[in-house]
């Protein structure tokens, strides 16, 4: 992280601070190329020149000589929305703890609900790095599955057919995974990815992929981790009869689900099982991150933001129905 002594530590000094002159530029140019060396996003060669009149370089070596700014290659490619709220909305997501809304964003700077959907989706793209397991989880682990979706008791006919949704439990709505490596107090790590159903073909695989054999694993009573005995040390709570014993338990993941929930109910009201994925990565973020300060994590996802993009088709999807 940069140690300038300018660097804004809060929401108000980050919106003042990046909407003076070229500070959001700048700010963004010691970030990519902290050491003063500007390189073409295509070809990686340093031999460019500056047009400063533009804030935009020309590569000497590219056959076109294809001009490129600093935002060429990250999240905020082809955006004709300014830095300085592009670096807003940042921080405002990175240090939300329930989320916000595209309509929040909408109000707060200024954009179209619509822009500032798009702008989210592409500030959680840069936020996956910070839930990718980097090395696998050993120690304790806990393994969990959940299911989002709407909940049936409360939705109307219409509703129903419209969603598909039947039933008051998990039919229909989407399964999500979780693993959580247990820490020091405000050290656990999780991890969550959308899982196409709960069955031991399906969660055995995912929980050999990104836990050491032999460490010691907590689940619930689920058959599925029938077989977790080969290659860890399973130990099993029957939620039936109680939630801990003996030290066992899956409550880490527990509390992690209801952070989850609580945002995608309070903040987000529903959530298409098409973008399901990239709210998981948000929360897996910052619950990974909640040690941090503001400035850190703000810090934390702008370096993030570099070889990164989604178009707006991508998010859409073809033929999917776009989210209210």
């Amino acid at each position: 992280m940069s140690e300038e002594k300018n660097n804004p530590k809060t929401l108000m000094q980050a919106v003042s601070y990046f909407s003076k002159g070229d500070n959001a530029h700048n700010f963004m140019v010691n970030l990519r190329w902290p050491d003063g060396k500007v390189c073409c996003p295509r070809c990686g060669t340093d031999a460019v020149r500056a047009i400063s009149t533009r804030k935009t370089w020309e590569c000497k070596k590219c056959t076109t000589r294809k001009q490129f700014s600093v935002k060429v290659g990250t999240i905020f490619e082809d955006s004709p929305i300014k830095l300085d709220k592009w670096l807003a909305a940042l921080w405002l997501i990175a240090n939300a703890k329930n989320g916000i809304s595209s309509y929040e964003i909408h109000r707060s700077l200024g954009v179209t609900q619509k822009t500032g959907w798009f702008m989210l989706h592409r500030i959680r793209l840069a936020m996956q790095t910070g839930s990718i397991v980097k090395d696998q989880m050993g120690g304790v682990v806990e393994v969990d599955e959940s299911y989002i979706g709407g909940l049936a008791r409360k939705m109307n006919n219409a509703q129903r057919k419209r969603t598909g949704i039947i039933g008051t439990g998990g039919a229909n709505k989407t399964a999500v995974m979780g693993l959580l490596e247990r820490g020091a107090k405000g050290t656990s790590r999780v991890h969550a990815e959308v899982i196409p159903r709960a069955k031991g073909k399906v969660l055995m695989p995912l929980v050999r992929k990104y836990v050491l054999k032999g460490s010691e694993l907590h689940t619930d009573q689920n058959g599925a981790y029938s077989k977790a005995r080969e290659d860890f040390n399973h130990k099993v709570v029957d939620h039936a009869q109680c939630y801990v014993k003996d030290g066992v338990h899956t409550n880490g993941l527990e509390n992690f689900w209801s952070l989850l929930k609580r945002g995608i109910r309070g903040t987000y009201v529903s959530v298409e099982p098409f973008h399901l994925f990239r709210y998981l990565s948000e929360q897996v973020f910052r619950f990974n991150e909640r040690k941090d300060n503001d400035q850190e994590r703000f810090f934390k996802v702008a370096g993030s933001v570099f070889g990164k993009r989604v178009t707006y088709s991508e998010l859409i999807g073809a033929g999917k129905r776009l989210p209210a």
